[in-house]
């Protein structure tokens, strides 16, 4: 049986050292408990097990952007400049970069205790992080604290309900937060909301006072960067799929003429039956 590693943020790790957690924010999919807001037009079980697909294909994404980045710091590289020979990093190109932007997933997950949901649904190299805190905003700012405490250099944190952002988007974050200049990485959702965020520094400033679950979320998240001096990276607009008319959105992407042939494998094709067996 597969098993995942569990952070620990009490004890860092070595091998998070320049490294960006990809971290999907999870609750387990069980039924009655997730997408609740699907039901109708599916039943809890029918959700619960979408929800699974969104996880998979969210998963295979930032595990896809993880294997495109170096496994370890590369050495820098020797270049002259004048009659002097020094050892440094290119200002351009990959060398700087990918000195501190190898990617790890990781899922932040609650219950504790259904750590076993996840053995059909992450790749094997995940590890798991539980949860703490009470309301969303805790939730999402002591996920960051904790990540930083197990030792990554920058973390960025996904939400499980945007199962088309693709591998590329992944792969771009942990590009705009290897620079030595602090920054935000937003994603922004179409709702008011964001798909995800990154950050370097685990600034509690970012998720205070916001109004969470409402579309100003995305604005003051930006109001809150600029209150403590922050440069804010926005990557392109996705969506959430979390009611009727964004499911409906999700199929006439994924299964239509025109649809996306290189995300969402799983989501594809669990919607497919359900078109097929006219349920959806």
């Amino acid at each position: 049986m597969k098993t995942f590693r569990i952070l620990d943020p009490n004890s860092p790790e070595r091998m998070a050292r320049g490294i960006c957690a990809l971290a999907v924010m999870t609750k387990a999919p069980q039924a009655g408990r997730v997408k609740t807001r699907l039901v109708p037009p599916l039943t809890q079980e029918e959700a619960a097990e979408l929800n699974k697909c969104f996880l998979r294909d969210t998963a295979a994404a930032i595990s896809n952007a993880c294997s495109r980045r170096p496994a370890c710091p590369p050495k820098p590289r020797r270049r002259r400049v004048g009659d002097a020979s020094k050892m440094q990093f290119e200002q351009t190109g990959a060398s700087h970069s990918e000195a501190a932007t190898a990617a790890r997933g990781i899922a932040v997950y609650t219950p504790i205790g259904a750590e076993l949901a996840y053995t059909d649904i992450l790749p094997s190299d995940f590890s798991l992080l539980p949860q703490r805190g009470d309301k969303f905003g805790e939730r999402l700012y002591f996920a960051v604290e904790d990540l930083f405490k197990c030792g990554f250099e920058s973390v960025c944190l996904i939400d499980s309900d945007s199962p088309t952002v693709p591998a590329e988007t992944f792969a771009e974050v942990v590009e705009l937060l290897s620079t030595r200049e602090d920054r935000v990485v937003l994603g922004p959702s179409d709702d008011g909301g964001y798909y995800l965020i990154g950050v370097k520094k685990p600034h509690r400033h970012l998720f205070a006072q916001i109004d969470w679950s409402t579309e100003r979320v995305l604005n003051q998240t930006m109001e809150r960067a600029t209150e403590i001096g922050l440069e804010v990276k926005l990557l392109p607009t996705g969506y959430d799929v979390d009611d009727g008319a964004s499911l409906r959105r999700l199929c006439k992407e994924l299964l239509g003429e025109q649809g996306y042939k290189r995300v969402a494998p799983n989501t594809r094709r669990f919607l497919a039956d359900l078109v097929e067996q006219k349920k959806l």
